[in-house]
């Protein structure tokens, strides 16, 4: 059939434009900073068979991801008008605790249809959801001790919240109106999508909104192939290290071979892939909580492929059609219950992103830059708010240094890769928190050297005002983020706590300890390596 492509992008950024609506609502209404202030969400659009057609410009660790968690509220029953399924089961679809998804079903047409029209998810990092540590991010040996394991749940039905099942989630949290709170705006989010999605269809018939769904799976498939034919066939290989889960300081590899076969053609031929992304010969699952699920390393390949392509490619589910990813179970990239998994989302992701475009630099070096920071420097404080007497839990990802491109240099103080968020502004950290900034700035020289230099890393220290657990996940502080093309590698990390006495102590990457009132803890997050000889 004819495909009109006025036609096509129209509908493109009109679902696009309804996850970003979704997105907004959430910030919007939510009640915690690392929501409201951070921007740690993800909304995103599917179509009748949980396929996604539009993801908002969120967090790409989220987003490719959530299909899983969209099928697994699919898989566990049927939904019916106003009910919201609620999941954040790693081992189901999920990625980690704290990183809870509500699924909603979205009827157009209202009446004895059996199957929704279309799907509408969010996703939002609580920032607390019990467990052994503050801030649900310890250094746990098993799921269970970090935090509440929800399988796919209807938190509402037919347009009521069942009060049962949130109070079964508040009462094992720290902070449980804040979590309500939370709940509540993604509540929100789903509602707004399903809103707009049935607008559209008023607006150009249900029958054409879901042809154009289709039209835009096929059509990014296609962008997908156009692209995988410009790379040279060929198989590349490359590695890389997780420095320690936690627990134990050994070295934790990954390892991908990349499988680039002839595409034979722009339109899909088959189902035969294209690029075979095979992580045989990773590690086997740890015994600390960097273990990645299997939705963790999809997420972290699409996300790759997709920064390959145009900023204007529809980012849909068609998108990964020509690539299977390979996960051996049982292994840092895949691993089985009862793993912990909290720095797999967070960490390991960072690090399968890392290990990916080292392979992809073999095969279309003008594209790849080199590593970024490599972590996302996840610090959790948690105690009593002297102000209130009431609990407190306080996280927030800490920016790096981008990695120099081909021809650029990289960027300074930025998210980068699995992660989009913004820091927590001084204000807003102090007003919510008995904390206190004491240091934010560029860590200057720590981007690597090269034709072009590496981006800087940060500096943050942070006041405790009150006896507080502090928890850092973090990673690169024994080997800095290697450079490309003769560039050399960003400085690596470093973690110190300040005492009373002004005495310092160097911390691991990963650790938990208690501070008391006065003492503070100073992040230097890695800096980007540089590209070319200089």
């Amino acid at each position: 059939m004819h495909r009109d492509p006025i036609e096509l992008e129209i509908f493109k950024n009109l679902y696009h434009s309804i996850a970003e609506e979704m997105g907004a609502a959430l910030r919007r209404t939510a009640f915690s900073p690392n929501i409201k202030e951070r921007r740690d969400y993800s909304c995103a659009v599917f179509d009748s068979r949980g396929q996604a057609i539009a993801m908002g410009d969120h967090m790409p660790v989220h987003l490719g991801s959530m299909p899983m968690s969209v099928q697994a509220a699919m898989d566990a029953g049927p939904m019916y008008p106003g009910d919201v399924v609620m999941l954040n089961d790693p081992f189901r679809g999920g990625t980690h605790l704290p990183d809870i998804t509500l699924v909603a079903p979205v009827y157009v047409q209202q009446g004895r249809q059996r199957r929704p029209d279309f799907y509408v998810a969010s996703r939002a990092h609580h920032a607390d959801v019990g467990g052994a540590y503050p801030g649900s991010m310890g250094l746990c040996r098993e799921i269970y001790q970090e935090g509440v394991r929800i399988p796919p749940v209807k938190l509402m039905r037919t347009g009521t919240t069942d009060r049962d099942v949130m109070a079964m989630l508040l009462n094992n949290v720290r902070t449980p109106q804040e979590r309500e709170g939370d709940l509540g705006a993604q509540i929100a989010a789903c509602h707004t999508g399903a809103e707009r999605l049935r607008e559209v269809c008023r607006r150009y018939g249900i029958d054409r909104s879901k042809r154009a769904a289709v039209d835009l799976l096929d059509y990014a498939e296609e962008l997908m192939r156009a692209f995988l034919q410009r790379v040279p066939e060929g198989e590349y290989h490359a590695e890389d290290f997780l420095e320690g889960d936690g627990i134990s300081d050994r070295p934790v590899k990954i390892a991908v071979r990349v499988r680039v076969s002839p595409v034979g053609g722009v339109r899909r031929q088959s189902s035969r892939a294209t690029v075979i992304v095979d992580f045989s010969g990773s590690d086997p699952q740890v015994e600390g909580s960097v273990n990645a699920v299997a939705a963790i390393t999809y997420s972290a390949s699409f996300y790759v492929f997709r920064c390959l392509l145009a900023e204007d490619v529809p980012a849909t589910a068609g998108l990964m059609r020509p690539i299977q990813v390979i996960a051996p179970e049982g292994t840092i990239v895949n691993a089985k219950p009862p793993a912990a998994v909290a720095g797999g989302n967070v960490e390991t992701s960072q690090r399968i992103v890392d290990v990916l475009l080292r392979a992809l630099a073999q095969a279309i070096p003008d594209r790849i830059p080199a590593a970024a920071s490599g972590t996302m420097n996840n610090l959790t404080i948690g105690g009593i708010d002297p102000r209130t007497g009431e609990p407190f839990t306080y996280y927030e990802t800490i920016a790096g240094g981008m990695g120099a491109r081909p021809g650029k240099p990289g960027v300074s103080g930025v998210h980068t890769h699995m992660t989009n968020s913004l820091n927590t502004p001084a204000e807003a950290l102090e007003y919510a928190y008995p904390l206190r900034v004491r240091r934010y700035s560029l860590r200057a020289g720590s981007g690597g050297t090269g034709k072009f230099t590496g981006g800087n890393g940060i500096v943050r220290e942070i006041e405790v005002l009150t006896d507080c657990e502090v928890t850092l996940l973090g990673d690169r502080r024994s080997y800095g983020p290697w450079g490309l093309s003769g560039g050399a590698e960003g400085a690596a990390g470093r973690a110190t706590v300040v005492h009373q006495d002004g005495s310092l102590e160097s911390m691991r990457g990963k650790f938990s300890t208690r501070l008391r009132k006065g003492e503070r803890v100073r992040i230097e997050t890695p800096g980007g390596g540089g590209w070319g000889e200089s």
